[in-house]
């Protein structure tokens, strides 16, 4: 979660990772991921600009295999 109140979550089998407001439950953005990301995304920030990550394994459940990392940048 940030401190803005963003929940991302990837845990689904579409292959998705979402943001999620806080407070509302609302689903706020979404974006396609190469595999399934059965992983817990991670937030980090350099010289001031944040940052989101997760691991897109997938391989789970019946899903395709994947072996990559996959970074989006947050806007201010």
């Amino acid at each position: 979660m940030t401190a803005g109140g963003l929940i991302f979550i990837a845990a689904s089998r579409d292959e998705q990772i979402r943001a999620f407001d806080k407070k509302t439950g609302r689903e706020l953005w979404k974006a396609p991921l190469p595999a399934a990301g059965f992983a817990t995304p991670s937030t980090y920030s350099v010289e001031g600009r944040q940052y989101l990550v997760i691991a897109c394994g997938g391989g789970k459940i019946g899903r395709k295999s994947g072996d990559s990392y996959v970074a989006f940048a947050l806007s201010k």
